[in-house]
């Protein structure tokens, strides 16, 4: 008797090895992403091809792609359940990166609000990978034919400029490319800075930044440290256009315990911020430690990390080139 086989849809998401994951990567985008494995077709990289847009030190660059894998790992990325990659081991992102240059127009690019903020704060080196990394980007997710890209409200841009890419390429050569859909995270898709509330939480922020592998100590020092706001009424209300700063630690909470927000509201009724503040830091140390120590663990294990990412590079290999194939053929390459 035959079995139907149920075809999983399929979903596709990176982050930059440029430092350490960090609570905004976990709560934002990793943690849903480990929930949906049985759900979806699942292919996680590290983005190390677009860190060197950005000068990049190289042994610390190869130390921390290896570090954040370690890190996908014990946040609940299983490796047998999941294609994990390092970007840089499958050139067909590269090879249809430039495919894909020749068909996004120039104005699109100067329109991309990432190439407008990178360039100011690098401005000595305003370089043509900066300019085109979206077109990059759009080869990283049109190469695996997904359904679904897991992003946050901020790289929305990215995910419409990749759809306009495939949708122009489309029309030339027929139905070549699925066009993906954004998908945003309702709970927890945008965490800031614990004293940058107006922004999201970034490493280059340090001190409003809690990285995942930081000391319990430290979480705590930062939480401590955490902006709250001006009023006088030390009340925990979830407002966040009056008290973006209360607001963003309730989120915090509310992720990393289950807790609704009217629950939160009503367990820190009339405690204040003095008791509210070290029990977010305390719920984060506590939901944090065992992926801290995971991950400890599977850094020390290289022979482990290397069966990971070697396997995870043939199969996303697989299918990455099964893409460029036709799009070879489509554009008139000779072929091999």
């Amino acid at each position: 008797m035959e079995e139907n086989t149920i075809v999983k849809k399929r979903m596709l998401s990176g982050i930059q090895p440029s430092g350490d994951l960090h609570l905004g990567n976990y709560l934002g985008a990793i943690k849903n992403w480990a929930d949906r494995v049985n759900d979806y077709e699942c292919f996680y990289f590290m983005a190390d091809l677009h860190t060197i847009t950005v000068r990049q030190e190289p042994a610390e660059l190869r130390k921390r792609t290896v570090n954040q894998l370690a890190q996908y790992i014990a946040c609940g990325l299983d490796p047998e359940k999941n294609t994990l990659f390092l970007q840089s081991h499958v050139p067909a992102h590269s090879q249809l990166g430039w495919v894909l240059n020749c068909y996004t127009q120039f104005g699109e690019l100067s329109r991309m609000t990432q190439f407008k903020d990178k360039s100011s704060k690098h401005k000595d080196n305003i370089n043509a990978g900066l300019f085109t990394y979206p077109v990059l980007m759009a080869a990283d997710i049109l190469l695996y034919q997904p359904d679904f890209v897991p992003v946050g409200e901020d790289q929305k841009q990215h995910v419409e400029i990749c759809r306009d890419i495939a949708q122009r390429f489309n029309s030339i050569y027929g139905d070549v490319f699925k066009i993906p859909e954004p998908m945003i995270a309702e709970n927890g898709a945008r965490i800031y800075g614990l004293n940058t509330p107006g922004d999201k939480m970034s490493k280059s922020i340090p001190e409003g930044c809690v990285f995942l592998m930081d000391r319990p100590e430290d979480i705590a020092r930062k939480f401590k440290r955490a902006v709250t706001d001006s009023d006088t009424e030390n009340c925990v209300r979830y407002d966040k256009v009056e008290k973006p700063g209360v607001a963003n630690l309730m989120d915090i909470y509310r992720t990393v315990t289950g807790n609704s927000i009217e629950e939160i509201e009503r367990e820190f009724d009339g405690k204040g911020y003095g008791v509210f503040k070290p029990a977010v830091a305390e719920a984060v140390i506590e939901h944090l430690r065992p992926i801290r120590e995971e991950a400890e663990r599977l850094m020390k294990d290289k022979a482990y990390l290397d069966s990971v990412y070697k396997d995870g590079a043939e199969r996303a290999s697989y299918v990455a080139n099964k893409t460029l194939r036709k799009v070879y053929k489509k554009v008139g390459f000779y072929q091999l």
